[in-house]
């Protein structure tokens, strides 16, 4: 599958629900679905009247085990050329081109075991969110912890569904670090993801621990480095960064 030749097809826009203020998943319906790996992600092609297209590349948020159509969350970025087009100008019924999935690296299937440690920072969650819905689907119960910092408790994506799988009793557990803002009497994490609060959320899954990291640069960079302090091998860990510009994620 991942060495298939991949085309270019017309996608329809199913639903579009809003995640946040800035961030909407669009459920798109695809006339050539394939089933895609955790972590993988589409393609997004606009093309103007007069000709002009961009492109960019956005992360797959649900699991493979829904056939026939993704979601793909997006959130929109200052001065972001597809990602504005998207947020402000798409409504149900429109068509989008796409081509997909992409990617073989930054991908996880329960049979590929645990534990799951998944660290993410704002929209860094979607393809994360991927696995973790897969994992949901098959009814998998190996250990997995979220690590998830976002700014505010506005801008956490998924808020209610994550609040559910934490819930739920089977093995996941989500932690939330806030970086500007906290709930009222908040007592969890209130900073930005460093080394000490790793070796504390990494701990309890020991050394065997698989681990994806995915977000802006440098908050990666320093997951990745303070899980190498933790000692976990670096083989362990797999990461997926982007910058201001967009582009996964």
């Amino acid at each position: 599958m991942l060495n298939r030749p991949l085309e270019w097809q017309i996608a329809t826009i199913e639903a579009i629900q809003a995640e946040t203020a800035r961030t909407k998943t669009f459920t798109l319906s695809l006339p050539a679905w394939v089933r895609h790996l955790p972590g993988q992600h589409y393609d997004l092609r606009l093309t103007a009247e007069d000709g002009y297209q961009t492109q960019r590349s956005y992360s797959i948020a649900s699991e493979p085990e829904r056939e026939g159509e993704i979601d793909l969350t997006v959130e929109s970025l200052p001065e972001g050329e597809v990602s504005g087009y998207l947020n402000e100008v798409l409504v149900p019924g429109d068509l989008v081109e796409v081509r997909g999935p992409i990617g073989g690296y930054f991908v996880w299937e329960v049979s590929r075991g645990g534990p799951l440690l998944l660290v993410a920072g704002g929209s860094g969650v979607v393809p994360l969110m991927s696995m973790l819905r897969h994992r949901r689907a098959v009814g998998s119960s190996v250990p997995a912890r979220l690590l998830y910092s976002s700014r505010t408790p506005e801008d956490v994506i998924y808020a209610d569904e994550l609040r559910s799988l934490h819930e739920d009793g089977d093995g996941l557990e989500v932690i939330h670090t806030f970086t500007r803002s906290r709930p009222t009497g908040w007592t969890g994490y209130a900073r930005r993801i460093d080394a000490a609060m790793l070796k504390e959320i990494s701990a309890p899954l020991g050394s065997r621990t698989q681990a994806f990291i995915c977000g802006p640069t440098l908050l990666v960079e320093a997951a990745a480095d303070g899980l190498v302090a933790t000692g976990l091998a670096p083989g362990r860990i797999k990461t997926e960064r982007f910058g201001t510009s967009g582009g996964t994620a």
